[in-house]
């Protein structure tokens, strides 16, 4: 079977000038996705606009309402940073039912795996506000919307993003049928996610936070993967992975200090289809959340995709990262030990 790209030219309706989050991100993975001729490889499920109790699987009814009655007044600022204009609560909606297409593709046998490409990103939305650019959180609606249609009961979230993706650990902190493991720069926007923040109630234990100093590259982060990552993965037996795949912990990336390059980026999706093959009949989903340096982010979103069709090559306009790495073997011995995976 194909792998599944998803994805809308209307997600670039919702985009403002001189703002990182712009539409010029997905249409440099189109240009890239051309140039390698990758679409003989691919198959375009069309994603339409997530429901409105899709979208209150995540978000609480009075959030949805407001992001809806700001679009209709002819758009405005969430807060600092998360614009939206009058067509984003449609367009944010498409986001989330493309998140939600990818998850039913790949469970219904239709394709081994998928890729979504979506705008605007989700991660930083918690149930009841936007921030970081983000209106709704797709991953998340992704991971209901598994567990509410298709009755899975285990569903794990690897979060890469140089962000911490706070709005996803808030949906799940309290959930132990969702394992949410997130690698991010720290401290740094939003703030959250220290290693001590693992979940609470019936989710204690099932969130991981691996808090990396500035300078981590592939090093460090194939060191977490293969120590901490693969153990609590298989603890967890997840019946299906979802990736939030930001690219801006790229070297060349303009809003972050982390060293990863597309070699680094290729090595985690092959980890991370390893782990889903092993663990869960191969049902994996990939959903895109930031990179704003669009060589790295285009090249990085082609380089997955190589993965997940079972090729080797790696395509690097780039190059690697010149710097040295701190070492991380000491936050690594802190989180087995309060993971219990010693």
């Amino acid at each position: 079977m194909p792998t599944a790209f998803v994805t809308h030219p209307d997600y670039l309706l919702h985009t403002l000038p001189g703002h990182p989050e712009h539409a010029g991100r997905l249409e440099r993975i189109e240009q890239v996705l051309v140039e390698h001729e990758m679409d003989d490889h691919l198959l375009r499920p069309e994603p339409s606009a997530a429901s409105v109790e899709t979208l209150e699987l995540v978000h609480q009814p009075g959030y949805v309402r407001v992001v809806r009655e700001v679009c209709e007044r002819g758009g405005g600022h969430l807060d600092p940073d998360t614009y939206t204009l009058p067509v984003s609560y449609e367009v944010a909606r498409l986001s989330a039912g493309g998140a939600t297409l990818a998850v039913d593709t790949v469970l219904e046998g239709k394709a081994d795996n998928a890729f979504a490409a979506l705008r605007p990103p989700g991660h930083h939305a918690t149930p009841t506000r936007g921030m970081g650019f983000c209106l709704f959180n797709n991953i998340a609606i992704a991971a209901r919307h598994a567990q509410d249609k298709h009755g899975l009961e285990r569903v794990m979230i690897v979060d890469f993003d140089v962000h911490h993706g706070n709005g996803t650990q808030d949906v799940f902190y309290d959930d132990g049928s969702v394992l949410f493991a997130s690698s991010h720069l720290y401290p740094f926007y939003p703030g959250t996610g220290a290693r001590g923040e693992t979940g609470t109630g019936d989710g204690r234990g099932f969130t991981l936070n691996a808090p990396l100093p500035p300078g981590v590259g592939n090093e460090g982060f194939s060191a977490l993967y293969e120590r901490v990552l693969w153990p609590l993965a298989r603890r967890f037996a997840p019946q299906l992975l979802l990736v939030s795949a930001g690219f801006d912990a790229h070297w060349s990336d303009p809003l972050a200090l982390l060293q990863l390059d597309l070699a680094g980026y290729a090595h985690l999706a092959r980890e991370l289809k390893r782990m889903a093959d092993e663990l869960c009949a191969g049902r994996l989903v990939f959903v895109l959340e930031g990179g704003y340096q669009l060589e790295a982010l285009s090249h990085g979103v082609l380089n997955v995709l190589h993965v997940l069709l079972g090729r080797d090559d790696v395509v690097d306009p780039l190059g690697p990262a010149s710097s040295r790495e701190p070492s991380i073997d000491g936050l690594l011995k802190e989180l087995l030990k309060l993971h219990g995976l010693e």
